[in-house]
């Protein structure tokens, strides 16, 4: 059987490569006799840059200004004409230096990621691709602009620029299903945090707009990785998948297509994985393939019924295998690979069982 390792990252605990490297190490003792062939994935998050760089281009560093006070040095990818940046680089969970709280919720800014496109600018590129996920920050990308001089200024640096928005969350940028409001929590505010978000995302919008005469916060995608997506439209940026960017560039079609099962996962299989994000669109085109998908996930908060029209087959919880998140989270390499070994066993048991 020929198996492809295809994960996004696992939250802040693994990057998708080394996601897919225990995946892949456990799977192999689990079968020996199957072919299997590990091609880390990423739909714009924490990653992104990583994984392209798998596939070649000069990896470059750039100090810039983190989420809060603090510089931090950031990856991205030069690829001939082509710069690849990734938000989270610069105002990822990661950054903050512990959990996130209401204060860095409502301080965290998006300056660095405006500083990355000024130096992929200065290497003289044609085209930026930014990929948008797992940020800290609910800016809009205000700070973004700011870092470039300004909306004036930021428009005319990037004019003639070929400007993508990599992102598989079609979130917009304002109301009960924008930026603040669904990934406003998860970032350490608390409702009235909620409130204040919300409110300087609006005013910010009605400043994109009277500048721009674009109607950007409705768009989807606006909302991803705070709202940068937003400022990135206002730029002229197009969307574009950043689960298809990643497949674009590492070959992924002519791999499902000799597949006999895929491999994925994430930290957190839940509903929003149902919403565009990379393991559903990994299922989706495997299922092109007639291939059918096994998720490996941190926690897995879904019934087979909530997937049940997808190709996805099962899933798995690391949590639930290593007996405690805690555990998991500590032993995130350990566990995942144990999980695949375990997985990998059993699976002439109950392939084709939904769980």
């Amino acid at each position: 059987m020929r198996v492809i390792v295809a994960p996004d990252s696992f939250g802040e605990t693994l990057t998708a490569v080394e996601a897919a490297e225990s995946i892949s190490a456990g799977w192999r003792r689990g079968r020996p006799e199957d072919d299997v062939v590990t091609a880390p994935q990423s739909d714009g998050g924490p990653g992104f840059v990583d994984v392209l760089a798998t596939a070649g281009g000069d990896l470059r560093t750039a100090r810039v200004p983190g989420p809060l006070t603090a510089g931090v040095d950031a990856a991205w990818l030069l690829d001939s004409d082509t710069a690849y940046i990734e938000s989270a680089e610069a105002v990822g969970l990661g950054l903050l230096g512990g959990p996130p709280t209401r204060d860095s919720a409502l301080a965290a800014h998006s300056r660095g990621v405006g500083e990355l496109i000024a130096v992929a600018l200065e290497a003289g590129v044609k085209t930026i691709v930014v990929g948008l996920g797992g940020s800290c920050c609910t800016d809009g990308g205000r700070g973004l602009v700011e870092a470039l001089g300004g909306l004036e200024a930021a428009t005319a640096a990037t004019a003639g620029i070929a400007l993508v928005a990599a992102t598989d969350v079609e979130h917009a940028l304002l109301g009960e299903h924008g930026a603040a409001a669904v990934f406003g929590p998860q970032k350490g505010a608390d409702p009235d945090a909620v409130s204040v978000l919300e409110a300087r995302n609006a005013r910010w919008a009605e400043q994109l707009e009277s500048a721009t005469g674009k109607r950007v916060s409705d768009l989807p995608g606006a909302g991803a990785a705070g709202g940068i997506g937003a400022a990135l439209f206002a730029l002229g940026a197009q969307r574009r998948s950043g689960a298809d960017v990643v497949a674009d560039r590492t070959g992924q079609a002519a791999l499902l297509a000799s597949a006999d099962l895929v491999i994925t996962g994430e930290g957190k299989f839940d509903h929003q994985s149902l919403r565009g994000k990379l393991v559903t669109t990994l299922a989706s085109a495997g299922a092109a393939h007639g291939v059918p998908t096994l998720v490996f996930a941190g926690q897995v908060t879904l019934d087979a019924a909530d997937f049940a029209s997808t190709s996805i087959v099962a899933t798995k919880s690391v949590t639930e295998f290593a007996g405690s998140v805690e555990r998991a989270m500590e032993e995130a390499s350990a566990c995942l690979e144990g999980l695949a070994e375990h997985t990998a066993r059993e699976w002439n048991i109950w392939r084709g069982a939904r769980r």
